[in-house]
Formats: structure tokens, sequence, C-alpha cells
């Protein structure tokens, strides 16, 4: 086996347990955690939560935040939730039994829009992901690219993207849901912060689901596929 073979099968082992890989799930919602609530989530022990997040940060998935006497964990960037949510896309789906309409509804609202980290993500996700293509705003004739109508619509929605050093201006991120791209890379963060500024998307609390407002349509999507986000 070459070293660079054992780093990859050492760092995948890393994510080949249950507790681990839902503790990256859950911090796909681009906050900081603490253990205590990791553990809630894992359904596990805080000692055994606390060994896993050791290893998570020892193996760079995920940073550390200290807070006084707090410590809180993340996930260590963009790059590290897009391969996260690109992972679980391509894992086999199972049939999810729900047995309450309060179970339906989370489930619904998830799939319909959501954050996957800091980019929008969900029918909404793939949805602004088409709806710029179809409009010229990117290009995907070699990999995916802004075009300049896609830098000149950001600038007239009052859109600024900022630079970070290692991180593309755009990026395609498998959803998990669709199983499309949907918009990753400094320009997704950008659009769903606006989104999120703007009031529209509003978070819906004890997840990552979002709720869609009609003005959601100033990000040019569809008049009919605003209408079915709002209404699922």
């Amino acid at each position: 086996m070459t070293a660079e073979g054992e780093e990859l099968a050492g760092w995948a082992r890393m994510l080949a347990d249950g507790t681990r890989a839902t503790v990256c799930l859950a911090l796909l919602d681009g906050r900081a955690w603490t253990a205590t609530e990791l553990a809630k989530v894992a359904k596990v022990s805080r000692s055994t939560i606390s060994e896993h997040l050791n290893l998570l940060v020892a193996g760079e998935l995920l940073t550390e935040v200290r807070q006084g006497r707090h410590r809180y964990v993340k996930l260590a960037g963009p790059d590290t939730a897009e391969l996260i949510e690109g992972l679980a896309a391509l894992a086999p789906r199972r049939t999810e039994v729900v047995n309450s309409l309060s179970a339906v509804s989370r489930r619904d609202a998830f799939a319909r829009a959501r954050t996957c980290y800091d980019h929008l993500a969900g029918k909404l996700g793939v949805a602004l992901a088409d709806a710029m293509t179809e409009r010229g705003l990117i290009d995907w004739s070699d990999g995916i690219a802004l075009t300049p109508e896609g830098q000149a619509w950001l600038a007239d929605l009052g859109i600024k993207v900022e630079p970070r050093r290692g991180r593309p201006a755009v990026r395609s991120c498998l959803d998990v849901t669709e199983r499309r791209p949907h918009l990753a890379g400094a320009v997704g963060a950008a659009l769903c912060a606006h989104a999120l500024g703007n009031g529209w998307v509003t978070h819906i609390p004890g997840g990552r689901a979002l709720k869609v407002n009609g003005a959601v349509q100033e990000l040019g999507l569809p008049t009919g596929v605003v209408r079915s986000l709002r209404t699922g």
C-alpha cells in the first residue's frame, strides 16, 4: 500500500462510524455545537461523544472554537461540508418510515429548502442552479464558472462576493435529497446570505430547513417553482 493510500484509508475510517457520521451531518447547518448538544443528537453519552470529537478534530474534519470555559466544534470549512453532503447523496437511499404528520412535515421541509453549511440546498438550491444555468449566469462547459453576465447579475442584486483564499467562486455540490447539483463556493454562500438577510428565506427552528417566501423570486426563479416551494 502506498503512503497516499494509507492516508486516504485512515481518513475514510474517521467517517466509517455511525456516531461520527451523525455528528458531521448535524454540523452541516454551519453552526458551532457543544459536545452535549451533539451527544443528544447522536444518542450517546457525553464521554463517548468526546472521544469521537477528539478523533474528528485530530483528523482535521472538525475545528474547535473556545469561548471562555466552553468548547464548541464545527466543520473545518466549506470543502469539508461539500464532501459530507456529496458522500451522503451517494449513499444508498433507505425507505424512511414516518408515522406522524409532524414527521412528514419535517421531512418535506428538509427536502424543499435548507442550508448546506453556508449555501442553499434542497429543491430550492437545485432550482436556483438550474435557473442560473438557463439564464447564462453560470457555465458548465468546462467545469463550472460564473459568466460575465453572472457577475453583472450579482452586482445588480447588490451582492458582493468576498474572496477567500483556497475557495473557488463557484462549485457544484451534489444535493443529498435531489441527487443533482446545487451551487456552492463563494457565490453560493453570498446568495444564501443575501436571501437570509432580506427575509426571502427564514430558518425553521430545530434544523437546517428553511421557509421560502415569495420574494425569493428575486433570485430569478420561475413563478411556478416559487409557488411549489412555498406550498410544498
